[in-house]
């Protein structure tokens, strides 16, 4: 099924509606973004989907089994314990870098978040400019409105196109942006190929390896830029230049007079431009590598050394304790890891799709009405009941109120904040005295 724009081009619901969402699948609950119309009764602490345990079970197995020989050995070989006074020491160490690592990821992941809700701003902000303050010359009526749904159309399509590229995927043939592109002349377009259009399918022993978080099982993000043999430019920079020169062609054929306007549609781009700035240093600046890589070694030196130091108070117990202790451990740095890139395709990363599925809605809403004129509003005629100037003072409407002389307005004005807000229908149809 195919969602299509008001304009008659393809929204990003094309193959995959709204509704077909509420119905995931098997594959659906453990990859992601996750659906934000979905409601689950679980309490989180049974819940999977979103959880970081897959990924923890096989280095979980490791640990338990390193902790099962240790403590075979400590039994019935030579005592391995240790004081445990190291506990404390590298406890206090393994928490401040977890945190440190929890928080610099969360925070990426925060920005990323406030970078969408700035191109959401704007582009709302941008639509409505387009939409109400360029006027449709009688003579070229029809190629006027075209043109401002076709703005309107790129600034969706900036928002999609923006999205490929955070997730890198740079061409233009992906079936959400394709019918809003396909027309333009770009880099990504031309530089496609038909291979690109097939879906790169995993077997079934890579699947399960990147399900369980097995490093080696992991593709590289960036393969698709690295294989490109021809340009593939900047397709959400490239939508914003046409949008530009649209603006700047109906400054000149006087169809945008207000240069206050004009100034604040400039300002909108300009405010896009600096959000798919903010999106990339997200994406393109990550903890550096030194911290990570110490980080790793001090979380998995921590780990193996427990089984050494809680042997001579636990015993047998030692096993299941340390796989309890590693299992917080881990999970705090592998939550740190999946949050770092908020723009991927995992549960816990930004739903994106849903947020352009969103962007779609309203701008559809914008233009499903020509642009509204004041006076007929005030008159309510594009409502059901008529505009009821002073309610809750009174259920009269405009006309009503507009046979009264000048003064019972205004006596009625002060009333209405004498009357603190409550029902005075008794007022209607007579003059309001104070």
């Amino acid at each position: 099924m195919t969602d299509v724009h008001v304009s008659g081009t393809q929204t990003p619901m094309s193959g995959m509606n709204r509704m077909s969402r509420l119905e995931p699948g098997l594959e659906d609950y453990f990859v992601g973004p996750r659906n934000m119309d979905g409601h689950s009764k679980l309490p989180y602490f049974m819940r999977m989907h979103g959880s970081v345990t897959p990924r923890m079970l096989l280095p979980l197995a490791i640990i338990g089994g390193w902790a099962t020989c240790i403590t075979c050995i400590s039994q019935f070989v030579y005592p391995l314990a240790v004081n445990t006074l190291l506990l404390t020491v590298l406890g206090f160490v393994v928490g401040l870098a977890l945190s440190f690592r929890s928080t610099t990821a969360y925070e990426r992941y925060s920005d990323g978040r406030k970078s969408w809700a700035t191109l959401s701003v704007q582009s709302r902000n941008l639509a409505r400019n387009i939409w109400v303050h360029i006027d449709e010359r009688p003579d070229h009526a029809k190629e006027d409105l075209l043109s401002k749904v076709t703005a309107i159309n790129m600034i969706l399509a900036f928002a999609v196109s923006l999205k490929h590229k955070l997730r890198f995927e740079p061409y233009a043939h992906y079936p959400d942006i394709n019918s809003l592109v396909s027309h333009l002349d770009t880099f990504a377009l031309a530089a496609h190929k038909e291979e690109n259009t097939i879906e790169q399918k995993h077997s079934p022993w890579k699947a399960v390896g990147i399900y369980l978080g097995i490093p080696f099982a992991e593709s590289n993000p960036r393969k698709v830029l690295k294989r490109a043999d021809r340009p593939l430019g900047n397709l959400p920079l490239e939508i914003l230049t046409y949008i530009a020169s649209y603006i700047e062609e109906v400054s000149v054929n006087g169809t945008l007079k207000n240069p206050v306007i004009t100034g604040q549609i400039m300002t909108a781009i300009a405010a896009l431009t600096d959000t798919q700035s903010s999106a990339e240093r997200v994406l393109t600046t990550p903890l550096p590598v030194g911290y990570n890589i110490l980080i790793s070694q001090i979380v998995l030196l921590y780990v193996y050394l427990l089984p050494f130091q809680l042997y001579d108070a636990l015993k047998w117990i030692t096993i299941p304790g340390t796989i309890a202790a590693a299992y917080i451990i881990l999970g705090l740095a592998a939550i740190g890891n999946e949050l770092e890139n908020p723009f991927g395709n995992d549960v816990n990363d930004l739903p994106l799709d849903d947020y352009c599925r969103e962007l779609a809605s309203e701008l559809d809403t914008l233009t499903s009405v020509p642009a509204p004129r004041f006076s007929d509003v005030v008159r309510g005629c594009g409502g059901t009941t008529e505009n009821k100037v002073l309610w809750p003072l009174s259920e009269g409407g405009f006309d009503q109120w507009h046979e009264r002389s000048l003064r019972d307005i205004r006596s009625a004005l002060k009333s209405k904040v004498i009357a603190g807000g409550k029902m005075a229908a008794s007022l209607d149809g007579s003059t309001v005295t104070v």
